[in-house]
């Protein structure tokens, strides 16, 4: 592509996962966060639980300034409380989803974009009634988020049987899942990953093309899965290029054609398509970002 990536998408980091530092809410994410604000190849950040209200306030204000969209992510915060919001313990659902309810009004308060979650884990023999408490948690979330304003809510696709092993999954049934909501709500949709497609064993056409319609944001990131015992192995987010890693810029063309064969990457829509790399043992976090950078500047060379 001759024409700049910018007029067909805004281009995001996913601040917590480029700096793990600050995955739980605390640590140095102000400083962190104007690494990436200051950069002018990001127009967009995606951010989680702050704990501090003043830290809270103070990211929005250099976001503000900066000109900066914001997505918010709500994944890290059911992770890192071990909580599941399809749990079929009734008790342990309402306290996921009252965690998530939480993450949203800090979305509203950073004025995001969007509120992202994932599904959890589940087991085989009880799948539908999993399927069933997660639709009860979405409509419940949906209809939180609607109760404040028009910010979409968002279901990250996992893998389900490697890493996260989360319900949603192969993409008939995200597919099934994402119908059953829209029939009630129309501020839900659905997110897609390039480093968690080739854990769900689809290529690129295969995971998105059925839910094309559905796709409102998008991940670009790699994953290492060939062999348990290799460095990085499941879903850890490493740089793209990494030893016995999945993708790199020709996978990455090849993600970025088909978001736009389906009209999702375009002029009129110019969504926010963000980064997801996490630094490997002492890499340093700038240098991943650099990385990431000069790889999508490659396959947008090559589109």
């Amino acid at each position: 592509m001759v024409e700049s990536i910018h007029e067909y998408m805004q281009v995001g980091l996913i601040h917590f996962m480029a700096y793990p530092d600050t995955i739980k809410g605390e640590g140095p994410i102000l400083e962190t966060v104007k690494k990436i604000a200051v950069d002018d190849y990001f127009t967009a950040i995606e951010l989680t639980n702050i704990v501090d209200d003043e830290v809270r306030k103070e990211v929005k204000k250099m976001l503000d300034t900066a000109s900066m969209a914001n997505a918010f992510a709500g994944q890290t915060m059911l992770l890192t409380n071990g909580l599941n919001v399809n749990d079929l313990d009734e008790n342990k659902r309402q306290e996921a989803v009252k965690l998530l309810k939480n993450g949203i009004d800090q979305a509203y308060e950073l004025g995001s974009t969007g509120f992202a979650f994932l599904s959890g884990n589940y087991e085989e023999e009880t799948k539908e009634d999993s399927y069933a408490a997660l639709i009860k948690s979405t409509k419940e979330l949906c209809e939180y988020s609607k109760s404040k304003g028009d910010m979409p809510v968002v279901l990250e696709i996992f893998d389900y049987d490697i890493d996260k092993k989360s319900l949603i999954g192969p993409v008939e049934l995200a597919k099934r899942y994402v119908e059953d909501i829209r029939k009630e709500y129309d501020n839900f949709g659905l997110m897609v990953d390039l480093s968690h497609i080739p854990m769900v064993r689809e290529t690129v056409e295969e995971a998105i093309l059925p839910i094309k319609d559905y796709i409102v944001h998008a991940h670009m990131g790699n994953c290492v899965i060939k062999d348990e015992s290799m460095p990085g192995y499941g879903d850890l987010h490493p740089r793209f290029g990494f030893p016995g890693g999945e993708n790199d810029v020709d996978e990455l063309v090849e993600y970025l054609r088909v978001l736009m064969d389906i009209g999702f990457i375009s002029k009129e829509r110019r969504p926010i398509v963000s980064f997801e790399v996490k630094p490997f043992g002492n890499e340093d976090p700038d240098v991943v970002v650099a990385n990431a950078k000069r790889t999508l500047n490659l396959a947008w060379a090559k589109l």
